[in-house]
């Protein structure tokens, strides 16, 4: 009988209702913070639209397991706790959405349209057991979290036409640039000896280009007044960070301490970003 207990799925457990990609949180996080300081006027909706987000955001894992139970990747007794927490996330998401509605915000449920094919992308990766090391996958998906960004300006109030797609542009070539650096880096940890100065300019090229465009890009748009200049500035941080990154290779470091650098960086850019747009300097 015991047996029997100790084989029953702890429903609470994290594994069934966190992802386990700490980092993955910002990708939302800081478009949407961004979004609600460019609106200018955030009140209960943007709590609503927090909550939306973020339980969308959540039915990620269980739906995961569940795919993975399916195809035999895990016990079919994660079909169960795995199930509850869709349910549950699920019904909170739909009465966000139900209230933002109500609210008159209907132009948000269709930011929501592009993340369906993606996630059921993400899925099928998931059903093939070749979801890791997917850059491609989370370019776009980082595409779709971006959204979060006209999202939050639209709920806060914002006005323009065109302010909410510049900061989703932005929001989405930031992260798209720190996805390719965090590949660097822990392609970086597998060395066994810091490489030589032209074998590190050469392998962090990539991450170097994505940074440097995303600056020069951002430079046109403040020149042309279409953003504040704090928007330049933070990725002249993030091009500092990722001249660093390249120059000082992590050999032997830890998945967990990159990922945590990365999220620092990230924030950093969501602050300084969330301030330009918020005292419009």
């Amino acid at each position: 009988m015991s047996n029997r207990a100790d084989r029953t799925p702890n429903i609470w457990r994290k594994q069934y209702a966190l992802p386990a990609e700490h980092g993955s949180w910002i990708w939302w996080l800081g478009p949407l913070f961004i979004g609600l300081a460019a609106g200018g006027h955030p009140d209960l909706d943007a709590v609503l639209l927090f909550l939306a987000v973020l339980f969308a955001f959540l039915l990620r894992q269980p739906s995961t397991i569940i795919v993975k139970a399916i195809s035999g990747r895990r016990p079919k007794a994660d079909l169960v706790p795995a199930l509850f927490w869709i349910i549950g996330y699920g019904l909170i998401a739909g009465l966000a959405v139900w209230a933002l509605i109500a609210s008159g915000h209907p132009q948000v449920v269709l930011l929501a349209i592009p993340g369906v094919p993606v996630f059921a992308w993400h899925l099928w990766l998931v059903s093939r057991r070749a979801e890791r090391g997917q850059m491609g996958i989370e370019l776009v998906g980082a595409g779709v979290l971006a959204l979060a960004a006209p999202a939050g300006y639209w709920v806060a109030g914002g006005m323009s036409e065109r302010v909410p797609w510049i900061l989703w542009l932005l929001t989405w070539l930031q992260t798209a640039a720190s996805i390719v650096f965090v590949y660097l880096r822990l392609d970086q940890r597998k060395l066994e000896a810091t490489p030589l100065p032209r074998d590190r300019w050469r392998q962090g090229g990539r991450t170097l280009i994505y940074h440097a465009f995303n600056l020069v890009a951002s430079l046109g748009l403040a020149i042309l007044g279409w953003a504040p200049w704090l928007v330049p500035v933070a990725f002249t941080l993030m091009l500092a960070d990722a001249l660093e990154g390249v120059t000082h290779p992590p050999v032997g470091a830890k998945p967990a301490a990159i990922g945590f650098r990365q999220l620092g960086a990230s924030a950093l850019f969501m602050i300084v970003m969330t301030l330009g747009y918020r005292l419009k300097v």
